[in-house]
């Protein structure tokens, strides 16, 4: 295996290690997720993202097992769906999922979204904390929380999450939530990167891009690794899986910088409001 290039590694609150550069496999189908995971291994990829509503898991591990790293060389994270919250429901949706992967732990389990009209995520938290003082996850977060949802899971349990994964991309930016995180020791990690691929024909995206010689969409993710972020692009094709890689090799000034950051707008979310999605 030929590797240019590696992902540099943020520490976690709890002392762990995570590539801040991933690969996503949301919307990839269980029949392409192993060649786009393999390709992502082939490329310097070292932290795949997947989530059991995925329905990819299966695909998932087999692309791992394909390129037959050893098992610390890679970092996997996957998510608890809506449907099994509370505490026995997520112990047992977590064994399906590591069935699936065909693993013996996984690095980082998150609650997918906070479902707030259920109101079971302390309860789901609970049970992720128990795994990882059963050593079958190394870390654990959760996804698409809000800052009452995380001060309540907090309080209750005492227990950070490591990682918070949000919608975050230079039109949609939630400072204040980062903010938050930062407060906490909470990593940021942000889905939907490239905001939906809304963001690749933005002139200042595309100038930007076009100075330093690079795609918009190597732009966009520099500009997350620069504003230390971690993030997961997604796609299923190999060259675009390796351009998406490809950002190592050069920075945003503080110009680049400022003119993204003048982007940010509260109304362009383009996923669902954790503070009313319930699936």
């Amino acid at each position: 295996m030929t590797q240019t290039a590696a992902s540099p590694l943020l520490i976690l609150n709890d002392g762990h290690r995570i590539p801040q550069l991933g690969l996503g496999t949301w919307q990839t189908p269980e029949t392409e997720a192993a060649a786009s995971v393999a390709a992502a291994l082939e490329a310097g990829y070292r932290l795949i993202d997947t989530a059991a509503i995925y329905g990819n898991e299966n695909g998932v591990g087999a692309g791992l097992r394909a390129v037959g790293l050893p098992r610390e060389q890679y970092f996997v994270t996957t998510k608890l769906w809506n449907d099994r919250q509370g505490y026995d429901e997520a112990l047992h949706a977590f064994d399906e999922s590591l069935k699936r992967l065909r693993l013996d732990y996984v690095d980082l389990y998150l609650i997918h979204w906070p479902a707030p009209r259920q109101d079971r995520y302390i309860d789901s938290w609970r049970a992720l904390i128990r795994l990882k003082e059963e050593n079958r996850v190394k870390s654990i977060g959760v996804s698409n929380f809000q800052v009452t949802h995380l001060e309540r899971i907090i309080s209750d349990t005492g227990v950070v999450p490591s990682v918070n994964q949000i919608e975050l991309h230079p039109d949609f930016q939630q400072q204040a939530l980062q903010t938050y995180h930062g407060a906490q020791g909470i990593l940021t990690q942000s889905w939907s990167p490239l905001g939906q691929g809304t963001l690749l024909g933005n002139d200042v995206v595309r100038q930007i891009a076009a100075r330093h010689g690079k795609t918009p969409a190597q732009t966009i993710i520099r500009w997350h690794l620069d504003n230390g972020l971690l993030t997961i692009p997604k796609s299923v094709r190999a060259e675009r899986i390796a351009e998406n890689f490809a950002v190592f090799d050069f920075a945003l000034d503080g110009d680049d910088l400022a003119r993204l950051a003048a982007l940010d707008n509260i109304s362009n979310r383009v996923g669902p409001d954790p503070d009313t999605a319930d699936f």
